[in-house]
């Protein structure tokens, strides 16, 4: 009678494992991704919906959700650019010739606002007037012989709004606007122009000064 001899389990055959190169494995491969699918053709909506424009009843259900940050934040008295209300739908503007921060102030009111700016007086429910326009430079500090080495540029408007007659909107109020400068003898044009990149900052700066006290007004 024959006898079995077990081996040990060292001895057992065991299946090849399938060799790795570079990290990968040799079996088996998947294939890669998209494989099998069509090409999307360009300028037409993905099949997923990405691109396409939502229907008419998610359109309403975003504005709905969008309305209590708009109103917090018009509580907060953020505006966005070109929502600017004035209590008057055109505008005259009164001024001496070449009148910087008077042509400043027209682009504020076309840009930021519904009201027009026309150049009849009886076209006019308001009149905007230029009392004085001022621009000045003081010397902030000297060094140890006496020459400038920073000035403070600065620009002052003082105006108000009629009705073009006898009625007074705003009487006489003064913007001011200022700007540091470094002096620079050596760069004599760069410094200039600085000087003139700074002005025109503070044109920007009164008119917009200019255009909240127009937007407070209420005749």
């Amino acid at each position: 009678m024959s006898r079995r001899t077990s081996l040990p389990m060292s001895a057992r055959a065991t299946p090849p494992r399938p060799r790795r190169r570079g990290g990968a494995s040799i079996g088996k491969q998947r294939p890669p991704l998209g494989a099998g699918l069509a090409p999307h053709p360009p300028g037409q909506p993905s099949p997923q919906g990405i691109g396409r424009p939502l229907p008419p009843a998610a359109r309403r259900r975003c504005l709905l959700a969008a309305l209590p940050l708009a109103g917090a934040l018009a509580s907060c008295g953020f505006r966005l650019r070109g929502t600017q209300t004035l209590a008057f739908d055109s505008v005259l503007i009164e001024a001496p010739a070449a009148s910087p921060i008077a042509l400043e102030l027209a682009n504020a009111i076309r840009s930021g606002t519904g009201t027009a700016v026309v150049t009849n007086r009886a076209q006019a429910r308001a009149v905007i007037q230029i009392v004085t326009e001022a621009r000045e430079r003081d010397v902030l500090s000297v060094d140890a012989e006496g020459r400038a080495r920073e000035f403070r540029s600065r620009l002052r408007v003082v105006f108000r709004v009629t009705d073009g007659k006898a009625r007074e909107f705003l009487g006489p109020t003064a913007i001011n606007a200022f700007r540091d400068l470094a002096a620079r003898e050596e760069q004599l044009l760069a410094r200039e122009y600085e000087e003139a990149q700074l002005y025109q900052d503070m044109l920007v700066d009164v008119a917009q000064q200019m255009l909240r006290r127009l937007a407070a007004l209420r005749i």
